[in-house]
């Protein structure tokens, strides 16, 4: 018995090579996001000086605001592992798993970014890497969002 093949163009080549090198450097960014953050506010004094009441760079934003990059980081490095595996798997929800991961970026990045736009010295630091980060983000979304939604490759490509 013959497997069926699709017609057209399948296979992981094409525009998706650029997805896995975005995935992998997401992976890789991750790991260096997590261990920065964990190394640099929870191993030493900065967690104590942003958080104390009694300290000049206190505001109450910053514990929620750590907290919650740390918690998103650590989720979005296991949910990246779960996507670049059902990439290579070819799973039939790959292009789902994408259009989450594009729009979970670009959401997280505008709330982080109003967040911390609430704390007065993080709002004086900001050089505007952040709203840089947040329009090569809506950038991604309005480019692959489409594509795995309406791309040939994409549809004869995850059908397992």
């Amino acid at each position: 018995m013959r497997e069926h093949r699709p017609l057209g163009v399948s296979g992981l080549g094409g525009w998706l090579i650029l997805i896995q090198i975005g995935l992998w450097f997401t992976l890789i960014m991750l790991l260096v996001q997590i261990n920065q953050s964990m190394l640099t506010i929870f191993n030493t004094e900065t967690w104590e000086v942003l958080t104390a009441k009694d300290s000049g760079l206190y505001h109450p934003l910053w514990a929620p605001v750590i907290i919650f990059e740390t918690v998103f980081n650590l989720m979005f490095l296991v949910f990246t592992v779960y996507v670049i595996v059902a990439f290579y798997r070819k799973k039939a929800i790959l292009p789902r798993l994408m259009i989450i991961f594009y729009s979970l970026s670009l959401g997280v990045g505008i709330v982080d970014y109003l967040l911390l736009y609430q704390i007065p010295i993080a709002r004086e630091l900001e050089d505007g890497s952040s709203v840089r980060d947040i329009a090569r983000s809506a950038i991604a979304c309005a480019i692959w969002i489409p594509y795995f939604i309406k791309s040939e490759r994409v549809q004869n490509t995850f059908v397992r």
